[in-house]
This record gives C-alpha cells, structure tokens and sequence, in this order.
C-alpha cells in the first residue's frame, strides 16, 4: 500500500505496477494536487522517467527554463540565465532542466499508472496503522486494508510518520515565509522569468510554465504574513511590479509556506517505508525536493519487487534506507546552499554525479567504473542506445569490449531477471563486466566474472 498520491506515490506504483505488483495508491485529497509547485526535473530524473515510459509525454507537456530578466522600476535591467545548460551528450541525453508544472507531471504518471492496470483510490484517508510480522494493517477512511508492505509518500505532514512515532529534524532555511501560486498574465511575456527584486521587501519571480497559458508566482515576505486570496496575490503583483490588478485575470492556486530544511531519524519501521516528502523537506532553490523524492521511489520499487515477485531475501530492504537516507541529506545540505546564496545552481543540482559508491550493493570495479556508479547511456549499432537495454524491470548484465566468460545464469536465476549483452569497447565504460542494476546504477562488477553469480543471490 502507498499513501499518497503525489508524485513520490505514483512513481512509485507505476514501478511496481510493471513488476506485477498489486498496488493500492491512498490518497485523502479528492483529486490530483492542483498546483506547479515543483515544476523543475533535473536530468537524472528525466532518465528515471525514460525508464518508467513517460519521457515522450513529459518532453511534449514542458520544456527548458527560459532566461532570466531582472526588472527595476518597471524597466528590464538585463538578461541572467539562472541555469547551466551543458546540453544533451552520448552519456548524458538530458542535458539540463525540463520545466513541467507539478499538477501535469502527476497526471502523466497517474496516466501511465492506469495504462499498467493500476489505480489511485482518492478520498481515502488515513486513521490508523499497525503491522505485525507477516504484514500491515492499514485502517482507512473506506475500510481496513491489509497489505505486505506500506509506503508513506503523504507529504512532509505525513499521517503515517506520526502514527509510527518518527521524529523529523531540522532548520527554518530562512524565517521569511513565501507565497506560490499559478496566474495568468496575458500581458507579460512569455519569453523571460521575470524577477523582481522587491527593494528590501523580497524578492519576486514570475516564471512561464511551458505547455500552458500560466505563470508561477513565488514571492518573499520579509514582513507580514502572505495573504494566499486571490485578492492577495494581484495586491502583491501590483504592490512589487509595474504590472496592474486586473492583469492578473486568473489565480489558479497560491499556497503559503516557510522554507524548511528537514530529515526523518529513519526511512524504515519494519514493514514501513517513508519516502519522498514523507522523509526529507527541502527548501525549493535548485529544484531538488521532487527529484529526490521520486529518485525515492526508484530506489525502493525494484527492491520491494524482487522481494515480493522473485523470493530475493528481505535483507534487500534494508538498503533502501542504507542508500537513501546519505543522499537526501546531501541533497539538504545543498538546496539550503543554494537558498541562501552560498552555492550556485549547478552540475550537483543535475543529481547525474549521485550514486552509491561503498554502499551495501555495489562491490567491484571496472574499466572506468566503480560500482555504485550512474550507469552512462551510449549509441549502438542500429541506432540504439544503452539506455533502450536498461529499459525495464531487469537487470542488466553488460560485457563491453572483453571475451570474459560468463556464468550459467539460466541455472542460478529466473531467465527473465538477468539480460546478457556483449558490446565493443565504450571509453566510458573502459572493458569489464558490469552487472547494472534495475535503476540504472552499476551494483557489480569486475574483469571477470568472479563473484557474480554470489551477489545476485543477494538481490534476486
């Protein structure tokens, strides 16, 4: 059982989903969230969406963060592009931010969610949660609900971080609080994200959402509270900008909140998992918070399937927290960097450098790689790539430019989990063995195969 039906949750489902698992997505909310409010995917988890099959759709929605242009007394003062954008390379396809309103993103997975034969169950809360060894108990608002597992991807607020008594820690990033809403301006173009500096009354920026005929206002407030109103926001348009009231003909949503740096104790309590949200709340500089989460779900989807579909032991478990928990605090770390002016937005904000290096799966190096390494895309022979062999719930095991012999797989595993590919020579892999695992990181490997068939009886 998920509850939440953010873009953590569904992530997560539409992963299992593909794995056979039977899935039930709790969501108190009546429908899908309505606003944009992370509306920044990093590169790397542009790849996780290339995987899940929903990149076509996210390409075709968004699109890339225009330049920035800094207004002073309703005159542009000069362009400033707020991003590196180093573009697409063989190894890197998505070379720099893609901008999709929140509300558009979840409803892309929640499409690929219902293509896979999943659903969500909307207006169903949650009351109460107990587990025992063989399972958890989760009373709803429609009924008790018995499952395997549970995952809590229910927002920084969380109902099931609270029932299971884990404490979050953390700091107040900065104590001005902020408003975001969508609106539309028919008369600001579309061309910049406009910034507004505010004079000592904080800052605002109006940022067009590609594929729709709306604006993301976010402002500061160095006095008073945001008043979230419709009326508020064009108050605070007119008060900070050269722009008129009734410019503003739509308000779509607008949202209050004080930007928070916060961490679970633990992502685990036995049956139990936090994700997303759920366990880590970033402040929204540098666009980190959605893309960790979701790179939450990935981590934890194909382990939760190869414990429940393939009989992999249920120590696997253990490492969702083992590997997470070290790169949500780093990604912490930086988005408050970056909030508070002390590090620019950059190639750590892209998350493609993240991986797992000493962690509890990866054993072995190779050629250029160590494993833990982001495994890198690369053309092949007949226009395929790298990442159209990763694609899917498998393993795959990867021998580039070496005649090393390989072990009989079909007498260790299911067929099925394990994909064998022979490739020349790739400079970025160097020659060996790679045994990739199912979210695309580099879990084994070695010039040989020694010791493969031994660390897939740990995962599989």
């Amino acid at each position: 059982m998920i509850v939440g039906a953010g873009p953590t949750g569904l992530a997560l489902a539409c992963d299992l989903a593909r794995r056979g698992v039977h899935t039930l997505v709790a969501e108190q909310s009546d429908a899908l969230f309505p606003g944009s409010r992370g509306k920044g995917i990093q590169p790397r988890t542009m790849e996780v969406l290339d995987d899940l099959g929903v990149v076509d759709a996210v390409l075709a929605a968004g699109g890339t963060a225009p330049v920035g242009t800094v207004w002073q007394n309703g005159t542009r003062q000069g362009e400033r592009d707020m991003f590196e954008r180093p573009g697409p390379t063989d190894t890197e396809p998505y070379g720099e931010p893609w901008l999709l309103p929140q509300w558009r993103t979840q409803k892309i997975l929640h499409t690929r969610l219902t293509e896979l034969g999943g659903s969500g169950a909307f207006g169903t809360a949650l009351t109460g949660i107990t587990q025992d060894a063989d399972g958890v108990s989760a009373e709803l608002s429609t009924g008790t609900v018995r499952a395997a597992y549970a995952v809590a991807a229910d927002g920084g607020r969380s109902a099931v971080r609270r029932a299971l008594g884990i404490a979050m820690t953390g700091e107040d990033v900065d104590p001005a609080p902020m408003l975001v809403a969508d609106v539309r301006i028919p008369s600001l173009d579309r061309l910049n994200w406009h910034v507004f500096p505010g004079e000592g009354a904080g800052c605002l920026a109006i940022c067009p959402l590609p594929g729709t005929d709306d604006f993301q206002l976010v402002g500061q407030f160095t006095e008073g509270e945001p008043d979230i109103s419709p009326g508020g926001v064009r108050a605070l348009v007119t008060a900070r900008t050269h722009l008129t009231a009734d410019e503003v003909t739509e308000v779509l949503w607008a949202s209050d909140f004080r930007p928070r740096a916060a961490m679970a104790e633990r992502f685990r309590e036995g049956r139990v998992f936090l994700a997303g949200d759920a366990a880590h709340i970033h402040s929204p500089a540098g666009g980190q918070g959605l893309n960790t989460s979701v790179q939450d779900a990935y981590n934890l989807g194909w382990k939760l399937g190869q414990v429940l579909r393939h009989g992999a032991p249920e120590s696997l478990l253990d490492t969702y927290e083992q590997e997470r928990l070290p790169v949500a605090a780093q990604m912490l770390g930086l988005s408050t960097r970056i909030h508070r002016g002390e590090e620019q937005r950059g190639a750590a904000t892209m998350q493609l450098g993240l991986g797992y290096r000493g962690g509890p799966l990866a054993l072995g190096a190779a050629g250029e790689l160590e494993a833990g390494d982001r495994a890198p895309d690369g053309p092949l022979p007949g226009g395929r790539r790298l990442f159209d062999l990763f694609r899917g719930p498998h393993f795959t095991l990867l021998a580039v430019g070496t005649d090393a012999g390989l072990p009989p797989l079909e007498g260790e595993l299911v067929p099925s989990q394990v994909h064998v590919h022979r490739i020349e020579a790739y400079e970025p892999y160097g020659k060996g063995l790679f045994l990739i695992r199912p979210d695309g990181y580099v879990g084994w490997a070695g010039e040989d195969a020694g010791g493969l068939a031994e660390y897939l009886l740990r995962c599989c």
